[in-house]
């Protein structure tokens, strides 16, 4: 904590209410700036470079077109790389990026759109929220229409020089929201389509890419088998490359199965080829040769793996996410891991899977889909399932773990250990990474139980991710489970996780600023929950319908929800509950500044907790305790447990706590008469709360340092921060702490002889109208005299 005493600060504000905080010294100024991209995290999301790239020589050329005199981004016009499938667009569009990163010191974003895949493309929504996360938006800062994140994107890349990389998009719409509008952002588009309203509309400019001609078609192959094979004759070569229809993706499978063979003559595995082309011909329609191609080289490949290659190959075309580990693996075909492992190299080397990075594998779609077919055709309903269960199993066993060591206070449901090893997290750094690496693999596990009819499983795991997504406030994909959750434990018949799922959706919907539709699934959670005689679910419903109403300053609804928890926490003799309730209730005394009795019941759930061992609610209380006693007027004993409480957050690394209970050190900083000290703690708080996602802490923060500036005599600044404030909590339609706002607002501006200060008392009047509590009523009183 830095030294007390002094009061001298500067400070400079700009900017609106969605914007960043960011502080250096005080006595150089705090300071709200937009977005900046993070000095050590410029992103630079391009895949690895295609090993051995050659040729296109011409097309890499038409692309350096794009960049007039080595300057990038000149024109706003995006690029389409179309071709067919199998074609090399991917590996061009990567290929000519890694080669112009230095031209786009900004970074590079890059999306799978997947546009071709057996399963779900990528929407546009899903798509900007990568990007927006990637440059550093919270994820409640992040708008949940298309159209406000389409446009917080174009911001955000107004003024950068960015190369934006849409691999794989099926139409114009998936492709349209994701255009910067930045003259110095350029977009590389590929596609199989020749996206004609992107050209006609937007200006883009088309490259397409036609099969290799036959001389870069044998370069490459001879490229692949160097060193690998003895010299192979020219025609044969020539052959081979008109059987895999001179396609990039066909020519590396084959080179590799000829590499696997070094030994057998380059005529045999010909005509191993050619029968098998044969054989494909008479079962396909031969519509597309080039298609039917690629597939005779698949099948030829496949058909030479080993049978237990084989089978998780195919058995992959199930799993749910687009992108695996080896431990998932080996759970989809139920072998040990180790296994898995030396499967997935033989894959991997037969180009029929590819490796991105370590222990992370994925499918061309083309080989997607081929897996697939073979899964369907090969495995009877029944393996297929039980292979799809395994590994829904495997993820929420995973979850499970994670959980215990990112929320350990989260109600779990009980999961099945499954049969294949699950990591253990040995720190929460440890499960975070494991919960990033595989967020999309989550919520397609959920879906594709949904879609199978697995309603335990496809419950059960959103029923865990809640207290994950709790702590990150990553909505899209909370509501998304959680709505599966919600109509899989109806299916099942289970009302106990019905319950589960209701609080799940109502605990989203107060978190992203809907509180309305929170309690309104709160109280559905609390009807069934007392309909089954879940006292434990009882309770737990009861509290979060009282905390709805507590952050709305719906003070009397808030009491009673409180109340009743007590009483049955204490019929119950759960002693948990008594002190979480014992906590409520105090803070609605604080709301109704009844410090005394606030303080009593503090003291109270203080020592519950500490015999508990519960260090969230005994710092929460301390926090309580501080705030009660700077009402009192005793500022210097509000110190004290002010500074506990953080001690307790600081131990457990616990940033919510510390953002949170920072506000709490700042306000009774200012009370001691430390102004400096106070906005160095508010700015710190402002800063956890941004990064945490919780706009409306983050706002009470920036209204406690106008108030801190209003303190020093410098109304001009306080006015700033209260109107940023204001604006904030009008945007979440917090109907209380927008009237405090204003209220706050309206002095300041008072001071600084403005008439605009009667507009917002008038303002903050009508908001307190709805507010029957004695506090808000005497405000009221005081904004309408004369």
């Amino acid at each position: 904590m830095p030294a007390r005493g002094g009061d001298e600060s500067r400070n400079e504000l700009s900017g609106a209410a969605h914007e960043v905080v960011q502080a250096g010294l005080v006595s150089g100024g705090i300071h709200f700036h937009g977005p900046r991209r993070p000095e050590d995290g410029v992103p630079r999301q391009l895949p690895a470079d295609a090993p051995g790239f050659v040729n296109r020589r011409a097309e890499l050329d038409q692309l350096d077109l794009l960049l007039p005199d080595g300057e990038a981004g000149r024109t706003t016009a995006p690029c389409v790389v179309v071709g067919t499938a199998g074609v090399g667009k991917t590996s061009l569009a990567v290929h000519w990026a890694h080669r112009m990163a230095p031209r786009f010191p900004d970074g590079q974003l890059y999306v799978n759109l997947h546009g071709y895949d057996p399963g779900p493309l990528v929407t546009p929504d899903q798509a900007l929220e990568r990007f927006l996360r990637a440059l550093n938006v919270p994820g409640a800062q992040i708008p949940a229409d298309l159209e406000s994140r389409a446009a917080l994107f174009r911001s955000l890349l107004a003024g950068r020089r960015m190369l934006v990389v849409l691999d794989n998009a099926a139409t114009v719409g998936q492709v349209r929201p994701l255009l910067p509008g930045s003259g110095e952002c350029l977009t590389l588009i590929t596609s199989r389509s020749r996206l004609s309203g992107l050209v006609a509309r937007d200006g883009a400019r088309r490259v397409t890419l036609g099969v290799l001609p036959e001389q870069e078609a044998v370069r490459l192959l001879r490229s692949l088998a160097a060193g690998h094979r003895g010299p192979d004759d020219d025609a044969e070569l020539d052959e081979l490359a008109r059987l895999c229809a001179r396609l990039p993706l066909a020519l590396r499978i084959a080179a590799e199965r000829a590499i696997s063979r070094p030994t057998a003559p380059l005529h045999d595995l010909i005509e191993e080829l050619r029968d098998e082309s044969a054989l494909w011909d008479a079962l396909t329609a031969g519509d597309d040769d080039d298609a039917d191609a690629v597939r005779s080289v698949f099948a030829w490949s496949y058909r030479a793996l080993s049978k237990d290659a084989s089978r998780l190959f195919r058995l992959l075309g199930l799993h749910p996410g687009r992108e695996f580990g080896s431990a998932a693996a080996a759970a989809l075909a139920d072998v040990p891991v180790s296994r898995a492992r030396r499967l997935l190299d033989d894959l991997a080397g037969a180009h029929l899977l590819e490796q991105p990075r370590p222990d992370r594998y994925e499918f061309h779609d083309l080989l997607r889909a081929y897996a697939t077919d073979q899964a369907r055709t090969e495995e009877s309903a029944e393996t297929a399932r039980a292979a799809l269960d395994r590994a829904v199993r495997w993820y929420a066993g995973c979850a499970d773990r994670a959980v215990r060591v990112l929320a350990p206070g989260h109600r779990r449901p009980p999961a099945e250990e499954p049969g294949v090893a699950i990591p253990e997290f040995t720190s929460p750094e440890d499960a975070s990474q494991w919960f990033e690496r595989e967020r999309v693999n989550l919520v397609a596990a959920v879906r594709a139980a949904e879609a199978a009819g697995l309603h335990e499983a496809a419950w059960r795991l959103p029923a865990l991710l809640r207290g994950i997504y709790a702590g990150r406030n990553q909505f899209d994909d909370w509501f998304a489970t959680s709505t599966i959750g919600l109509g899989a434990a109806r299916a099942s018949g289970d009302r106990h996780a019905e319950a589960d799922m209701l609080e799940s959706l109502g605990k989203a919907h107060t978190q992203s600023a809907r509180r309305a539709e929170g309690i309104r699934f709160q109280l559905a959670a609390l009807d069934l929950r007392r309909e089954l005689g879940d006292r434990a679910g009882e309770l737990a419903s009861t509290n979060a319908v009282g905390m709805a109403h507590l952050r709305g300053h719906e003070l009397e609804q808030a009491l009673r929800m409180f109340e009743r928890t007590r009483r049955l926490a204490t019929g119950a003799e759960d002693e948990y509950w008594i002190a979480v309730s014992t906590n409520g209730i105090a803070n609605v005394h604080l709301g109704l500044e009844g410090f005394e009795e606030a303080a009593g019941l503090l003291r109270d759930a203080v020592r519950r907790y500490t015999r508990l061992g519960s260090p969230g609610g005994r710092g929460d209380a301390l926090r309580g305790l501080s705030h009660a006693h700077r009402g009192l007027g005793r500022p210097d004993d509000a110190l004290g447990f002010v500074e506990e409480a953080l001690a307790i957050a600081h131990e457990h690394g616990n940033r919510a706590w510390q953002a949170y209970w920072s506000l709490e050190l700042g306000r009774v900083e200012a009370d001691l008469g430390l102004p400096s000290e106070a906005l160095v703690t508010l700015q710190r708080a402002a800063a956890l709360q941004r990064r945490l996602g919780d706009h409306a802490r983050e706002a009470e923060v920036i209204d406690a340092t106008g108030a801190v500036y209003s303190a020093l005599d410098r109304a001009d600044e306080a006015v700033g921060f209260h109107r940023l404030a204001a604006n904030s909590f009008r945007e979440l339609d917090d109907r209380w702490q927008w009237a405090v706002a204003l209220d706050h607002l309206a002095t300041a501006l008072d001071r600084c002889g403005s008439d605009e200060a009667g507009d917002r008392r008038a303002e903050a009047a009508d908001l307190l109208a709805a507010f029957s509590d004695p506090v808000a009523q005497r405000i009221r009183a005081r904004l309408l005299e004369p």
